[in-house]
């Protein structure tokens, strides 16, 4: 039963007329025993047994009392409830984020403000990571050097926590773009997830790191991963511009088309944002998961009455001994 009160052994209720049927079967039996008879005043004055006497009411009531409560301690008395449904996909989404030094530049724009590269990938980014409810999500950061951030969770809150705390410098300043994705593609590797996705955002070209960020693209790939890409800040280094942190989008490009996926172009924040989602759009459908049941027992309430019973019963043979 869900959402309700419920009983996991209610076969243990058969057993509250135990006691009653116990006692006609004594009674019968003593109605068919061969033999003299004797009174139970008399038997009473000749053997000094005041335990012959029949139980007082009081101490009879007690007794059913304490037998009931133990027989419902036994059916296991709970209340039976259902957490609403939760959507799961059986998708883990491995974010590589880059860190590097040009990311603290203020030279994107967000709802008609500037913002930084790093505030807008933060915004952006936990709004992302918020919708993924039923998804596992982790956080590699990658800068000149690399560091999983966050292992693959189901808590997505605190996965968009942890983003909101990551600084600029904390693995240095250049960009090992290669390095990031290895690392990403190493922790999904371990997963056993049907559908696993890499989402690679950056504002500049791969320029430090051993690691060819176009053959841990087609390394994914033959895993069976996915890698989306998104290439941030207003320019690019296909014109000719006065900016030296300009973005490789045509390399951002290449290594999505590589690793099955796509990429995205980001001048803005909102344009950060329109890429988020089209992503969001071009992964599979959500399924519902069954409700989680959650039991509370409450067997502990019949024991408790159980037990304070079975104190009255032994206070009454008391005094009345």
């Amino acid at each position: 039963m869900i959402g309700g009160f419920d009983l996991a052994t209610p076969w243990a209720l058969l057993l509250l007329p135990v006691p009653l049927l116990f006692a006609l079967w004594r009674q019968r039996g003593s109605l068919t025993t061969s033999g003299l008879r004797i009174p139970v005043s008399l038997r009473e004055r000749l053997t000094g047994d005041p335990g012959t006497k029949r139980p007082p009411s009081r101490l009879l009531a007690l007794r059913w009392i304490a037998w009931v409560f133990l027989v419902v301690a036994l059916a296991d008395p709970r209340v039976v409830a259902a957490t609403p449904a939760l959507p799961a996909s059986g998708r883990d989404i491995m974010l590589a984020l880059d860190l590097s030094g040009s990311m603290i530049a203020e030279d994107m724009v967000m709802s008609g403000k500037p913002i930084t590269r790093i505030d807008a990938l933060k915004k952006i980014g936990t709004e992302l990571i918020k919708r993924r409810a039923g998804d596992r999500v982790g956080i590699v950061i990658f800068a000149e050097h690399t560091l999983a951030a966050v292992p693959l969770s189901f808590d997505v809150d605190s996965v968009s926590r942890s983003l909101q705390e990551m600084q600029i410098g904390l693995v240095g300043r250049s960009t090992a773009m290669g390095a990031g994705l290895g690392l990403a593609v190493k922790r999904l590797s371990e997963s056993k997830a049907p559908s696993r996705i890499i989402i690679l955002m950056s504002d500049g070209a791969n320029n430090a790191g051993t690691q060819d960020p176009a053959g841990v693209a087609a390394l994914a790939k033959s895993l069976g991963m996915r890698l989306y890409t998104i290439g941030l800040g207003p320019n690019d280094t296909s014109t000719p511009n006065d900016d030296p942190e300009s973005v490789d989008f045509e390399a951002l490009d290449s290594y999505a088309k590589i690793g099955g996926g796509q990429a995205f172009r980001a001048r803005t924040g909102d344009d950060l944002d329109a890429a988020a989602h089209a992503i969001e759009a071009l992964m599979a459908g959500q399924t519902i998961a069954p409700p989680t049941v959650i039991r509370h027992d409450l067997w502990s309430y019949p024991a408790a009455f159980f037990m304070l019973a079975s104190v009255g019963m032994v206070a009454a043979r008391r005094s009345r001994r």
